[in-house]
């Protein structure tokens, strides 16, 4: 590392959260990476939390898992399935977990008496944790998404990082600010003053943006370049457009269009080594997903995806996307419909429950996805149930494994009163335990990263849909999770008819658990997120043989 000039590109947004920051950081990356060069990407979020585990997707999205077990932003799904790259804990950091860090230095007295400040001491903590990231990456370029909105006072310290940093190393550092440009309708044009009251924000903490990536709902026009350079301090090629899309993966393809890496190269007087094949990859699958007209509807049966009369899906971005990289290889075009289990739930819809199941026959296949607590469990138990026995493909990812095993046990071992102790500690059939050592977790009340968290391998049996989509019987996938399927009920289980079809080398805890095709032509579940390692010209294999399913129904036409 020491003979390697580590370039910095840091991304911060303007006017508004939710611009595609992450994105746009992601997008930077690949053109970097087409460029044959090494990159990695930190996210930084102005939380005090200590990582992401705490927070309620709704509050903040999907919480995503690192190999290592870091809990932390969905961003960083993204940079990993861009680059197809894993990341580790070291790109990730946020105020609390920097704060955190600082104050046990103090304590262990490693800054020799001095008086430590916020400034220069923790955004000087922040370029040390960048810097770690660059070093255990080997990276040539370090991309760095600041989270928030410029003129925020959570973020101000990270872009002091950024300013002392600048000031050292001026030839180093790029800073790009993610822009919104708002449209009001017919009879108007975009509105580029925003944008350049966000610019006069970040000047005023000393900085000025080497490029501005301009966020709208179409392209920029000359005229709107020229406005924002003119008003901006910055050369019309310096403004690069970022326009609605609908495929996230075609944002490093639009911003090529204006130039984005050259800019950026120049900038940081980097040598090009385009790697032409990497990018003409890329662009065939974009024009797959272009193309595709024959589509495939999968259903979500979840409970964190509604906000008042909106729905987040963010909460469920890495299960989207793995869908999508599948139904892409198979050239479909995925329709994703938001089922609220409430409405399968008798405590919420009371009389409608059965007619909200019957509209699950319109569907080619659905997924329960992970999450934690009570409320709407019989709805999501409801409509397992009734996938299983209308042969609808289902895929239970995490506790819908778990929910599927307490469905299957209910209604075919006569373990009526099966349940998991997450729900009832005292219940007569608990196919679904917390393990022995996860027990003083929760009476210590110690929830932060202390779950079953990352990788963990598995072995599959043979000749099962599991072992025949991975085409090997040793695997690795990423958890998240305190409750496992009961040892003690696994006989019980397997006798009437369920296949645990994956399993720790011990064989103490189950991954995996399916129905073989002769009963069901897709019912499995998995303890662990698959989705987590999906990548759009990788689709993760449990997906695609899902989507396999959802297709042959479709073709055969069960679900009229």
């Amino acid at each position: 590392m020491k003979n390697k000039k580590l370039k910095y590109i840091f991304v911060a947004g303007g006017v508004m959260s939710g611009v595609g920051k992450g994105v746009s950081v992601s997008s930077i990356a690949k053109i970097i990476q087409w460029q044959g060069l090494k990159v990695t990407c930190v996210k930084i979020d102005p939380y005090v939390n200590v990582d992401a585990g705490t927070m309620n997707p709704t509050e903040h999205g999907e919480v995503f898992v690192l190999s290592d077990g870091l809990e932390c932003d969905q961003d960083m799904g993204n940079y990993e399935r861009f680059l197809g790259e894993n990341l580790s804990r070291s790109n990730y950091l946020t105020t609390g977990s920097i704060y955190l860090d600082v104050i046990k230095k103090e304590r262990a007295l490693k800054y020799d008496g001095r008086c430590v400040e916020v400034v220069p001491h923790i955004p000087l903590a922040i370029l040390a944790k960048i810097n770690q990231a660059a070093i255990e990456s080997q990276a040539d370029v370090i991309i760095v998404e600041i989270g928030g909105t410029v003129g925020e006072y959570q973020n101000i310290l990270f872009l002091e990082a950024i300013r002392i940093l600048k000031t050292k190393k001026p030839a180093d550092v790029v800073l790009a600010l993610v822009s919104w440009l708002p449209y009001q309708g017919l009879g108007s044009e975009l509105k580029t003053k925003p944008t350049q009251y966000a610019v006069r924000t970040i000047n005023a903490v000393g900085l000025q943006p080497d490029v501005i990536i301009a966020r709208a709902a179409f392209a920029l026009d000359q005229k709107r370049k020229e406005k924002i350079a003119f008003n901006c301090n910055l050369k019309e090629e310096e403004i690069i457009s970022a326009p609605d899309i609908k495929i996230i993966y075609e944002a490093p393809l639009n911003f090529e269009r204006d130039n984005l890496g050259r800019v950026i190269l120049k900038k940081l007087n980097l040598k090009k080594k385009y790697k032409k094949t990497d990018r003409l990859v890329w662009s065939k699958l974009i024009r797959t997903v272009k193309t595709a007209k024959a589509e495939l509807r999968i259903g979500v049966v979840g409970k964190y995806f509604a906000s008042g009369n909106f729905i987040l899906s963010d909460s469920y971005i890495s299960v989207i996307e793995a869908i999508k990289h599948a139904a892409y290889f198979f050239k479909r075009q995925p329709i994703i419909e938001w089922l609220s289990a409430d409405d399968f739930d008798p405590a919420y819809v009371k009389t409608k429950v059965k007619e909200n199941l019957l509209k699950l026959k319109k569907l080619d296949g659905v997924i329960v996805p992970g999450g934690f607590g009570s409320r709407a469990v019989e709805g999501k138990i409801n409509a397992i149930r009734f996938c299983r026995e209308n042969k609808i493909p289902f895929f239970g990812l995490c506790y819908g494994m778990q929910l599927m095993v307490i469905e299957f046990a209910r209604h075919l071992t006569g373990l009526n009163q099966a349940q998991t102790t997450e729900i009832d500690p005292a219940t007569p059939a608990p196919v679904i335990d917390i393990l022995p050592e996860q027990k003083n977790n929760l009476t210590n009340q110690a929830f932060g990263a202390t779950m079953r968290l990352g990788s963990y391998p598995a072995i599959l049996a043979e000749k099962t849909i599991a072992a025949k989509a991975y085409g090997q019987t040793k695997i690795s996938e990423r958890h998240r999770h305190r409750y496992e399927v009961n040892p003690a009920h696994v006989e019980t289980l397997t006798k009437a008819g369920l296949i645990f079809s994956g399993f720790s080398p011990d064989k103490r805890l189950m991954e995996i658990a399916e129905l073989p095709k002769n009963k069901h032509p897709f019912f499995l579940g998995v303890q662990f997120h698959p989705e987590f390692q999906s990548y759009p010209l990788k689709p993760q294999p449990l997906f695609k043989e899902f989507i396999r399913a959802c297709l042959k129904r479709r073709l055969i036409g069960n679900q009229k």
